[in-house]
């Protein structure tokens, strides 16, 4: 019976990836990355390695949970919040919505959605579907792997990054009821803001029990609507974040 249902299953999903473009949406991750600068840097040992005689190569990787493309579960700033064990796997495969102020950002760094840009896309594609998973494209993923260029600094070490606008978050979470949010930058909040230590639009997408990825890469291949975004991640018990491979099916 299990192996009857299973199959007719696969049946009828082949035919609807048959043709589909599968996008990589997550950077691969390695010491000396961009990331957040209170963290650690990543550290990786060969414990076991084939180049040494070893009959395997198996390699020990210290790393902060936030590193590269990662999820933020509410735990990551909230206390009693959802921990990444507590994410149902159904939750994993979401409706993919893109929202694109890439040549704004081309002319200012600190460039943020406004309600115009989530108007101008609902006029074009229809109410944004409740239960999606809505990604930033600002084109900052084209800067990876440069941490300098990623920070972008001015002569006083302010960060000049893009990042979401309040007005924009609470639309999309109390009016549209989406599931989660994403982003190329590092951090939720605009670099103007995280350089005075203000995380208050990460705090807030947190609180309403969603989660995020933050650090995806090449979202300017994806549709603005029609795709499917599937983002996984291990299962540590009671863990605040951890690398994620995201993809889309378009």
């Amino acid at each position: 019976m299990i192996e009857h249902a299973t199959t007719g299953f696969w049946d009828g999903l082949r035919p609807l990836l048959a043709g589909r473009t599968f996008t990589d949406l997550t950077h691969a991750f390695h010491p000396g990355q961009p990331h957040f600068p209170a963290f650690p840097n990543e550290t990786r040992e060969a414990v076991f390695d084939l180049e040494k005689g070893d009959g395997f190569t198996a390699h020990r990787y210290s790393i902060i949970g936030q590193w590269g493309t990662h999820v933020d579960p509410p735990s990551h700033f909230i206390r009693g919040g959802r921990t990444l064990d507590q994410i149902p796997v159904e939750d994993m495969v979401l409706p993919l919505v893109v929202l694109d102020i890439t040549e704004r950002v081309r002319a200012d760094a600190d460039a943020t959605p406004t309600m115009e840009d989530l108007q101008s896309w609902e006029s074009r594609n229809g109410t944004v579907p409740t239960g999606c998973f809505v990604a930033l494209r600002t084109g900052w993923s084209e800067r990876w792997p440069d941490a300098d260029a990623m920070a972008n600094r001015d002569s006083e070490g302010v960060s000049h990054t893009p990042g979401w606008s309040q007005e924009v978050l609470t639309f999309l979470l109390e009016q549209r009821s989406i599931a989660a949010v994403g982003h190329e930058q590092t951090d939720t909040d605009p670099g103007v803001s995280t350089s005075h230590k203000d995380f208050s639009l990460e705090t807030y997408v947190l609180e309403q029990n969603r989660w995020q990825i933050e650090l995806l890469a090449n979202l300017g291949d994806l549709p603005e609507k029609g795709a499917a975004l599937v983002a996984t991640w291990p299962k540590p018990l009671q863990g605040s974040g951890f690398p994620a491979r995201v993809f889309a099916i378009h």
